[in-house]
C-alpha cells in the first residue's frame, strides 16, 4: 500500500495528526494519473484541511482512523473503514500561486499565536471563544497586482507549521474558489472561506 521510500513521511503525518486528534480520521485518495501516488487528507481540530502526498499503490478511496493506519505501518492491512464517517468535500487542484512568504516569517507567526494561546489557557470561561478569536485573526494578507487582496487567518499558518509541513523554502499561497491553500515542501493546509462561494477580499491600499 505505502511504498517503503514514504513510510517515515507517512508516519510523521499520522503521529502529529493524533497528536493533535487521537481520534481523527484519514482519507487516502489515489492521485489522478499516478498510480504510484496516494494522497493523505484530514481535518484538524481547527477548521482546516491538511494533505501529503507519497508513493504508494492504492486503487481505491479510503477512510481509516489515523492512529490504527499509524500502528498499521510499515506493512500490515488496512485498518477498518470508515468512508462513512468523512464529512465534506475535497478541494480541487489549486489554482495560480497568489503569493510567497518566507518560512522564518511563516513560523514567527505560529509561534507568537501558539504563545498568546499559552498565556489564555486556564482563564475558564471563554477561552474556547478567545482561541477560535485568535485563529480567525488576520495572519497575512496576499497581495497581486490586479487582483483583490485575499486574508489568511491564523488558523492556516499554525496548521502548516503544527503539522511540520514548513521547510527552508518560502511557503506559496494560492486560490481556487472558496478554497485557500498554503503549500510548504512537506504538505499543504486548505481553508474553506466561511463566506461560502468567495473568499473575503480585504481593500486594496
Amino acid at each position: 500500500m505505502i511504498h517503503p521510500d514514504s513510510v517515515a513521511d507517512t508516519g510523521a503525518f499520522l503521529a502529529r495528526l493524533v497528536r493533535l486528534d487521537p481520534a481523527a480520521l484519514v482519507r487516502l485518495r489515489p492521485v489522478d494519473g499516478r498510480p504510484d501516488l496516494v494522497t493523505l487528507w484530514a481535518r484538524l481540530p481547527f477548521d482546516v484541511l491538511v494533505s501529503r502526498t507519497v508513493r504508494g499503490e492504492f486503487t481505491d478511496d479510503a477512510t481509516v482512523r489515523a492512529g490504527q493506519l499509524l500502528a498499521a505501518l510499515p506493512d500490515g492491512p488496512l485498518p477498518a473503514r470508515r468512508d462513512a464517517d468523512w464529512r465534506g468535500a475535497l478541494p480541487p487542484p489549486a489554482g495560480a500561486v497568489r503569493d510567497e512568504v518566507p518560512a522564518a516569517e511563516v513560523r514567527r507567526i505560529a509561534d507568537a499565536a501558539a504563545a498568546t494561546l499559552r498565556q489564555s489557557t486556564g482563564r475558564g470561561v471563554g477561552e474556547r471563544r478567545l482561541r477560535d478569536a485568535l485563529l480567525d485573526h488576520v495572519a497575512l494578507t496576499l497581495h497581486t497586482p490586479g487582483e483583490p487582496d485575499i486574508a489568511v487567518p491564523t488558523r492556516v499558518v499554525t496548521a502548516l507549521v503544527r503539522m511540520g509541513f514548513v521547510g527552508p523554502d518560502p511557503v506559496r499561497f494560492s486560490t481556487v474558489g472558496p478554497w485557500l491553500a498554503a503549500h510548504g515542501r512537506f504538505g499543504t493546509a486548505w481553508y474553506r472561506s466561511a463566506a461560502g462561494l468567495t473568499l473575503d477580499p480585504l481593500n486594496g491600499g
